[in-house]
Formats: C-alpha cells, structure tokens, sequence
C-alpha cells in the first residue's frame, strides 16, 4: 500500500512539474520538466533524506554527544523491532521533530532542542515513538520525496515569472502577466495539497503505532498539547525558510506565523489527542509497561518535579541531556 501511495504522489507531483513546464516552455518546456522531474525523482530517492536534514539545519549526534537522547531512540527501536536510526539535533526553540529516509535501513530522526527543553522525558519518548511509527510505516520515503519535489515546483514556478510565462511563439501562446502570476501562486498551492492530503492521513496511524512502540498512549497525548500551543508562540526559522518541509514534522511548524489555519498539513490536534485517549481505553488505560518500564503517569507528579530517572533527573545538571 505504501509503495502504491509512493507510486500515486510521484505520479501526481511529476505531472504537476510537466504541466509547469509546459506553461513556460511549451512542449519542449514539459519534456524538459519531465526529464528533470525524472532524475529529481531518482535523486530524491537516493539523497532526499540529507537534503531535508540539511534544509533544517540539523547535525547528526551519538552516543557520546547526546547519551541520553541516544539511548532513548535505541530503546524505543528496539521495542519497534526496527534498525538503529540515525540521531539528529535542530538548533531551534520551538519543540518538534521528524523523521526522515527511504527505508528503515537508512532512517533518520530528529529533534528540535525546543522539544528536549520544554518535555519531559515520558513526552519526549512518545515523539520519538511517534516518527519511528513513521519509518516502520516506511511513511518517511513518501514525506521526503514529497517535501523535494514540492520545493522543485515552486522553484520552477518562481522560475516562470522571470521569462514572462513560456514560449510566445508556441501558436500565440504565452501566459502574459496575469497567467504568469497565477502559475507562481496556484503551482505551489496545488502541490501543498497534495502534501497535505498524505501527510493527514498518515498522522493517525503514526500515532497509534506510536503509542504501541513507548506503550503509553498519554506519554503521546500530552507531548501534542504541549508542541501544538508551542507551535502558535514560537517561529521555526528553518520551515519558515524552507515551507515544503512543513508536513514532515509531527506538527505543523508554520502554525505560529503567516501560514496560520490556511493550510494545515496535520489533523487537528485536539482529534489527535481524542483519538489516543480512546485508544488507551481501548489499551485499558495505557498506562504500565511503557518505555523504560515506568508505570507512574506523568500527569500525577506535582508540578514542576521530573522523573527520577534519565535525562531530566534532578541534582547538578548543565540542561536535559546531562
């Protein structure tokens, strides 16, 4: 089912590309967009993951450079019977994160340090659970192809508006002014749709299957409280600068600037929540023989205390990984 949704979004995204192409340059222009959108497509396949990565401004990190968080991903990949996946860290405030690879032999997570500073370590492990449900769900091929050709449309639309909208010899064609400036808007609107339509649907099933991994549906639940009413307060630079990467991200991390409920990547966050806490009825409570084999809630500590173990432990510490 994956591969066929793989197959659809490429299909859809390529002829957008082509239709592009041929708005500027006629039928030489889409046999251009075709090609190009062919080798984009293979080279996403390959490189899409370190592009993301790199458009977030992320740094990869270990065991030795970030113990805790390290240990924690190994844990909870374990629990999803899933490879070790690559480690990353996002220099930015507001707390998020993603996942991102062709595979889950060649899968990456990352984490802003705005989600290590503001979570506990209960919260921080459904996230983390969450994006792995993604590699397992091999939903991270489709996001990271969608997120590099979704940015190519809007490359080339932008593109268009330099040459004036295509090939005025073409049988009197030519879009003029006015259909030029159109492409530039509708092009990358109609391929945001697209992004948002597969990343909705697969938000649910990552967080079902998230909640199975860390086996605590609530650990989830009060993580998107908290990074949802972030989100509204707190700017992601590097979506900001970088749109198309916005549905990679467990939630929107436009949602605090100009894209504010015009397009939502992601379900709304209060059904996300409901639909967890029905689950962990559904679980019995959710609560007990979670990640790291807790089974007090969060919930119950007084506030401002932190689990007694792990990263976020009380005594001398220089911040939540040590």
């Amino acid at each position: 089912m994956n591969y066929l949704k793989t197959a659809i979004l490429l299909a859809g995204l390529t002829a957008l590309f082509m239709g592009v192409g041929y708005l500027i340059g006629g039928q030489a222009g889409a046999t251009i967009a075709f090609l190009v959108a062919a080798g984009m497509n293979l080279f996403s396949y390959w490189n899409a993951d370190r592009m993301v990565l790199s458009m977030t401004g992320a740094h990869e990190v270990d065991a030795r450079t970030a113990p805790e968080l390290y240990a924690m991903v190994h844990e909870l990949s374990q629990r999803a019977g899933l490879p070790m996946p690559r480690v990353y860290l996002i220099d930015d405030p507001q707390p998020n994160a993603f996942a991102t690879g062709r595979n889950p032999q060649n899968a990456a997570v990352a984490a802003t340090t705005g989600l290590l500073n503001m979570l506990s370590r209960e919260e921080v492990a459904g996230v983390m659970a969450h994006e792995l449900a993604h590699v397992k769900n091999h939903d991270t091929l489709i996001m990271t192809i969608t997120a590099t050709i979704a940015g190519a449309i809007s490359m080339l639309a932008q593109f268009g508006l330099f040459f004036g909208g295509g090939n005025r010899d073409n049988n009197g064609g030519g879009l003029g002014i006015v259909g030029t400036l159109a492409m530039v808007i509708l092009a990358p609107i109609a391929a945001m749709l697209v992004q948002m339509a597969i990343s909705r649907t697969r938000e649910y099933a990552a967080d079902r299957m998230g909640a199975q991994i860390c086996g605590r549906p609530d650990w989830l639940a009060s993580a998107l409280a908290k990074i949802d009413n972030a989100a509204h307060q707190i700017p992601n630079e590097a979506a900001e600068r970088n749109p198309a990467v916005a549905h990679m991200f467990i939630i929107n991390p436009l949602s605090g600037a100009r894209m504010d409920n015009l397009f939502t990547t992601h379900p709304a966050t209060e059904n996300r929540i409901a639909a967890l806490q029905r689950f962990a009825a559904e679980m019995g409570g959710g609560f007990g023989g979670g990640f790291g084999g807790g089974s007090a809630r969060p919930a119950a500590r007084p506030a401002g205390s932190r689990p007694s173990s792990g990263p976020w432990s009380g005594g001398a510490r220089r911040g939540p990984w040590g």
